[in-house]
């Protein structure tokens, strides 16, 4: 195991490491950028390092100074998080040459997997079923209108690189396509650093659903059931459930064994999700792998009562993972609400700020996974999310009443949220009925 962790991120999922690192008695260290200092989950790590000012370019992105506080602090692995550089094969690359583990998959897998194209690649060398597209970059306008007329319209243009909705844009004709072609080129090429995309059909419709999958080095992969991620607004996840309301033990074998199957062709090792559109007749189609924990996470822990986080710290450690695929049982129903810093009735403008009162709600089933307390500002420089609201329950209705009980409890004060937009998704009928899709949000809800 190891004796000392770096945690090469922020917020909410660096409280997360850092109280998995406590449970496995491994000390722990924070870098913080200039934004961020003063932040109360530093106080909980066994030490906190300043790695530069408040961009995200030159601090938390910034390579060099993440590995000069990892050999400073003589740490001898480094938990990227998610966002940032946890899907960086470069990154990765340069902890293996410096003798440090990344808590993550090798650069290898990261390269073949990361990458939409090359993973496309893969899934469909190991037959995974896919929609139809090109497999490699798409170069030229004229080559996407080519592609587009070949599989029809509608498609979508997605960067091969990194993830989060950016690079991504839909086209249902010819002038959409050049339109979005140069625009999810441009909007990659800033967000990645590679302007790299390619083209696939555009399913109407579906619905999102993933696989948590975790490998060890001694040949043991697992997959944790499924999450639904398909209540979005412009690709950014809100809400997400375990189990899926569409999910039955038949496709769950089939969806969880095609993730492994990608994950045994790449060779990979530690946490990852791979995921995957639905169709209303319950076929599914390979998206992408994230080569990363999910901010999600934790809704896969609840319904299968496992620690995520110590799982994939214990793989990159090399050792073997205490449970097996017959282990694991997906139990009762788990819903997280993703609040951020968002006013939803000014089309989700950014509301960084100062936070003046927090309330968190309690009570059977219900967690908070949140680096925030009456007093923290809320930096403007990165990811407007504030807390993952989460509750667990026997079955799916209770879940629904317990999170809109949890969501009217909670106060967070001194600036705008989601919470009352999350409130109305708990009390729509096509959200209780289990009935909604990826564009369900900006189509229908917020349409009304």
């Amino acid at each position: 195991m190891f004796s000392k962790i770096l945690i090469a991120n922020r917020g909410e999922i660096a409280l997360r490491v850092i109280r998995a690192c406590r449970e496995l008695g491994v000390r722990c260290v924070c870098v913080f950028s200039e934004a961020d200092r003063g932040a109360p989950y530093l106080d909980l790590a066994d030490e906190a390092i300043c790695i530069g000012p408040a961009p995200s370019a030159k601090s938390y992105l910034d390579i060099s100074r993440i590995m000069s506080a990892a050999e400073i602090s003589d740490v001898d692995a480094i938990h990227p998080g998610y966002g940032f550089l946890s899907e960086n094969a470069h990154f990765a690359e340069v902890c293996r040459s410096s003798g440090i583990a990344f808590i993550g998959p090798s650069p290898e897998s990261i390269r073949l997997l990361g990458n939409k194209t090359s993973a496309r690649e893969v899934a469909g060398r190991v037959g995974v079923p896919m929609l139809p597209g090109v497999k490699e970059n798409v170069d030229s306008e004229e080559q996407a209108i080519e592609i587009a007329n070949n599989i029809g319209y509608p498609v979508i243009i997605k960067a091969a690189a990194g993830g989060g909705g950016r690079g991504m844009r839909v086209a249902h004709n010819e002038i959409a396509l050049v339109q979005g072609f140069l625009q999810a080129k441009s909007e990659a090429a800033i967000a990645f650093k590679d302007d790299s995309v390619y083209v696939e059909k555009y399913l109407e419709r579906p619905r999102h659903v993933e696989i948590q999958m975790i490998v060890d080095s001694h040949g043991n992969f697992v997959y944790c059931g499924e999450r639904d991620c398909s209540l979005q607004r412009r690709h950014q996840k809100l809400v997400e459930e375990a189990p899926s309301p569409i999910m039955t033990p038949e496709l769950r074998r089939k969806m969880g064994e095609a993730a492994l199957t990608l994950a045994k062709a790449a060779n990979y090792v530690t946490a990852g999700t791979c995921e995957f559109l639905v169709d209303s007749k319950n076929n599914f189609y390979f998206m992408e792998v994230n080569t990363r924990i999910q901010v999600e996470h934790p809704v896969s822990e609840l319904v299968t009562r496992t620690d995520l986080i110590r799982a994939q710290i214990l793989a990159a450690a090399g050792e073997k993972l205490p449970f097996s695929q017959s282990d694991v049982e997906v139990r009762g129903h788990a819903i997280e609400c993703r609040i951020n810093a968002e006013d939803p009735d000014n089309d989700f403008r950014p509301c960084p700020g100062k936070i003046t009162r927090v309330f968190i709600p309690g009570g059977p089933g219900v967690r908070w996974d949140s680096h925030i307390e009456a007093g923290y500002t809320i930096p403007s420089n990165y990811d407007s999310m504030v807390g993952k609201l989460l509750v667990f329950a026997p079955d799916r209705m209770q879940a629904i009443t317990r999170m809109k009980r949890a969501l009217q409890e909670m106060r967070i004060e001194g600036i705008k949220t989601t919470v009352p937009l999350h409130l109305r998704i708990m009390s729509d009928k096509r959200f209780i009925d289990g009935t909604v899709h990826t564009s369900y949000i900006e189509k229908e809800l917020l349409a009304k």
